[in-house]
């Protein structure tokens, strides 16, 4: 989607259906909200509408001391382009057998082919039971991954990751991991750049580091044990120039073992991958941002070479750079 400035006509939001059901999460709910709610295109037009419903209208607890009046009903799913589906905490079936439970059906009934279908943490657990998720790759809470694999056989479930772009399905991981997920929406249907706004005023990060291996339990570092924030802070200002894996573990006096095992457990992710990601995301902002030739792109933002480049943007985003351009750059 190419975003103008100034006049045009006014982009049809996209229409966003959270369904919640008793024993929802207060902060998942209004993560949907707060990210495609603060969506604007570059005339500050809102590109989403978010609409909350739930399989019988009326108050729906919460798992704390908080209820909520939730006046549309599961209807309303059936006029969404994307259906989100936040955990439910209430011990319903989905999450003690592994069976869908009515209500749930009924409501996956409204949905229309097509539609894009979003869960997070455990909501992943309604999708896999409605069947869904079967040969599929799927995310959710690390906690709950055993009974997971238990219920859902057929589902490729990856427990170390954020969340899990499948297209026209995604799920993510624990509570926090619907901003990540989310900001992945908008960054996928609108580009870097809204995306990143969004996560400024929201006050996160645009992206965070690594998955959620790194949020088990694992014994504390003891107090002397050094750090690799000093080498990636390092790199983040020189993602033009060629970095070694030695380059990086001597800005920490470390062996390239240590700093790679250290680098894991602090991100959860390699070095390499980390670089990768985040050089494309330099990338993508060139591309949205300036007229710069894909080879100037590319050697900006630390590939090299406008192949390389193409080669990394097929391989994680499915697309080349000048047809990412073409389809998010923001003309002035």
């Amino acid at each position: 989607m190419t975003v103008v400035d100034g006049a045009g006509p006014a982009p049809v939001p996209h229409r966003v259906a959270v369904l919640v059901r008793h024993g929802f999460i207060p902060l998942e709910l209004g993560i949907p909200h707060r990210i495609f709610g603060r969506a604007r295109d570059a005339a500050g037009r809102p590109l989403y509408e978010v609409v909350t419903c739930t399989p019988t209208p009326g108050a729906v607890r919460s798992d704390t001391d908080v209820t909520v009046l939730v006046e549309r009903g599961p209807e309303a799913l059936a006029e969404a382009d994307t259906v989100i589906f936040p955990a439910a905490l209430d011990g319903g079936p989905e999450l003690r057998e592994g069976r869908l439970s009515d209500e749930a059906a009924v409501a996956l009934g409204h949905v229309r082919p097509g539609t894009r279908l979003v869960s997070i943490c455990v909501g992943s657990f309604v999708l896999a039971a409605a069947g869904l998720l079967d040969g599929r790759p799927a995310a959710t809470h690390w906690a709950d991954a055993d009974d997971f694999r238990r219920f859902f056989p057929k589902v490729r479930l990856d427990a170390d990751v954020l969340y899990v772009d499948d297209g026209d399905i995604l799920t993510s991981a624990g509570v926090a991991s619907g901003l990540d997920l989310c900001l992945h929406l908008v960054r996928r249907d609108h580009g870097a750049a809204v995306a990143d706004e969004v996560a400024r005023r929201t006050v996160v990060p645009p992206h965070r580091d690594g998955g959620q291996a790194q949020y088990v339990r694992r014994p504390v570092p003891s107090p002397g044990d050094a750090s690799t924030a000093a080498a990636r802070a390092w790199v983040l200002e020189r993602l033009d120039t060629p970095v070694t894996l030695g380059d990086l573990a001597a800005r920490c006096s470390m062996s390239v073992r240590t700093f790679t095992r250290r680098f894991r457990e602090e991100t959860g992710d390699s070095p390499g991958a980390w670089l990768v990601r985040r050089r494309l995301e330099r990338a993508r902002t060139l591309l949205e941002s300036t007229d710069l030739p894909v080879e100037q792109v590319a050697a900006q933002a630390g590939f090299g070479t406008a192949q390389s480049l193409r080669l990394r943007m097929q391989e994680v985003l499915g697309t080349t750079p000048t047809a990412y351009r073409r389809t998010f750059l923001v003309t002035r």
